[in-house]
């Protein structure tokens, strides 16, 4: 009878032990995810902050479409409006800032290939550096979207692998999405 309940005891012992281990991975898995989540939203303020000085050296240059500016300017001002809750990742929250974030990019794609009507601006100093500073931008935000769906992936396989998801679905931990190419991605874009 001693040997029997020291055995259950060691059992039980070592359940527990790879119960608090296998949660405690979640809760790092989860807090790397928010982490990459944060540089995401880093990168796109950085684009952000670089958007009015964008508009502002194209409207010391160019007579220009007021459509186009004001497209940009509200745009930039819904992207940054629109936030992501770390702890939940709701996906329509997050669907909707990604949804923000692509307006704002093509907003400013119609900018940037208006700018080819005005050789003195795209011969501007302050416009090339802008433009160099903004594809740097757009080149980070792919590189930290893909960190981001790496550190998701990580995390989302952990907790559907059997027997850890038992503690996933324990304690509540649920899968968290992806940054998707656009729809019409694979389609070749139409020359302006």
């Amino acid at each position: 009878m001693k040997k029997t309940g020291i055995i259950i005891a060691i059992v039980v012992a070592v359940i527990l032990i790879w119960g608090v281990g296998t949660y405690n991975g979640f809760v790092q898995k989860q807090e790397n995810m928010a982490k990459a989540w944060g540089q995401v939203e880093n990168v796109y303020q950085r684009r952000a902050d670089l958007v009015p000085n964008l508009v502002a050296v194209v409207k010391n240059y160019a007579e220009y479409e007021q459509g186009t500016i004001l497209a940009v300017t509200e745009a930039r001002a819904k992207a940054t409006q629109v936030t992501v809750n770390t702890e939940n990742f709701d996906e329509k929250e997050f669907a909707n800032y990604v949804t923000a974030q692509e307006e704002l990019g093509n907003a400013m794609n119609r900018l940037i290939v208006s700018v080819e009507n005005y050789p003195d601006l795209k011969a501007s100093d302050n416009y090339l550096t802008l433009q160099a500073q903004l594809t740097g931008c757009e080149n980070r935000i792919l590189t930290e979207r893909n960190r981001f769906n790496e550190a998701a992936k990580v995390y989302n396989q952990s907790i559907r692998k059997f027997p850890s998801s038992i503690i996933a679905n324990m304690f509540g931990f649920e899968k968290r999405p992806y940054f998707e190419a656009d729809e019409g991605a694979d389609k070749v874009p139409e020359t302006f």
